[in-house]
């Protein structure tokens, strides 16, 4: 497992799983709307090397919504949705990322970790693919669940333009 990395390009909203060089597997993601940053307050998806520094919520249900990466126990449907529109879903599963560059990503006033950046789940009828997100990586959810499996703690994501 240690040969196994993420690489998300924020130009084409995707994210691959590499082993070694070959791509595994590729998943649509919904990144920024307000494009690429690294600084705190933004909003923007920061860019640069990371780690996976936590993942929350292995087996809850799919649709499972987390505030404060804690699950909340409700499962997000159109209702609850429409009781609160302006809710940023966080669902499924929360996989916490942490810079790896000093000055880019990590520490001050451009720390990943202290962001709260994740990749995580979304409502099912987000669209993925075009970027919509407050700075997180947005997945569809069972595709989140997926790629859950495949990490464990430290595993590499090179996050790019």
């Amino acid at each position: 497992m240690g040969d196994r990395t993420l690489r998300i390009s924020l130009r084409r909203q995707q994210l691959e799983v590499l082993e070694g060089a070959r791509v595994t597997a590729c998943y649509p993601v919904s990144t920024s709307a307000k494009g690429a940053g690294e600084r705190v307050g933004s909003e923007q998806t920061p860019r640069g090397a990371h780690e996976v520094r936590e993942l929350i919520g292995e087996g809850a249900p799919s649709g499972a919504v987390f505030v404060g990466r804690r699950l909340t126990g409700e499962v997000c449907t159109r209702e609850l949705r429409a009781a609160s529109p302006d809710r940023d879903w966080i669902l499924s599963r929360v996989i916490r990322l942490s810079g790896l560059e000093a000055g880019r990503n990590a520490g001050g006033e451009v720390d990943t970790h202290g962001r709260l950046i994740y990749i995580h789940g979304a409502p099912d009828d987000e669209p993925m693919g075009e970027p919509r997100s407050h700075g997180c990586i947005r997945m569809r959810n069972d595709d989140v669940i997926e790629l859950f499996e495949m990490l464990e703690i430290g595993t590499l994501v090179q996050i790019d333009e």
